[in-house]
């Protein structure tokens, strides 16, 4: 990486946040309640799920929620792309730790990519409950991202430098 090269490229966060919510089937009621608890919170806010999720949310709590497929049927990727998109700017994940899953490569990178794009991720229901109520919910917020893109983009021109491959 260029010394002189800013490492880092600045993302906009919109004062009305797009918030993913993702639950395990153990973990499901616990978003339930979560989201029950925190429904005038939620309200306002461009909502997404992944499809068993955000039925149960819908139906529960008559919130709008974008639904994407079932986790294990590629709805973690759709959040994924959305978030590398930067259309997506929180992450509430309540995964079950200690239970087998059979698509754990999918929510490692679930996981991976919200760390790459520095996307806010609460995994349990005290860090979503902070982050939910933190004042920053309701104004703009200016992220720091990591500029891998940069760092590829100058990697592929010491390689094969602008203008020789023609």
């Amino acid at each position: 990486m260029s010394p002189h090269r800013n490492p880092h490229v600045k993302v906009r966060f919109p004062a009305r946040k797009r918030i993913a919510m993702v639950a395990h089937d153990s973990r499901k009621k616990d978003m339930l309640d979560w989201a029950r608890y925190n429904k005038d919170l939620l309200e306002g806010r461009e909502l997404f799920a992944t499809g068993t999720t955000g039925t149960i949310l819908e139906r529960e709590l008559g919130l709008a929620i974008t639904k994407f497929k079932s986790g294990p049927l590629g709805g973690d990727q759709q959040i994924g792309a959305r978030i590398a998109d930067h259309a997506i700017d929180i992450v509430i994940f309540f995964w079950d730790p200690l239970a087998s899953h059979p698509h754990e490569p999918d929510i490692q990178a679930l996981q991976r990519i919200a760390t790459v794009y520095n996307i806010v991720l609460a995994c349990d229901r005290s860090t979503a409950d902070f982050v939910i109520s933190s004042p920053l919910m309701d104004e703009p917020y200016e992220k720091l991202v990591v500029d891998y893109e940069g760092a590829r983009a100058a990697q592929v021109d010491s390689l094969v430098p602008p203008g020789k491959g023609e």
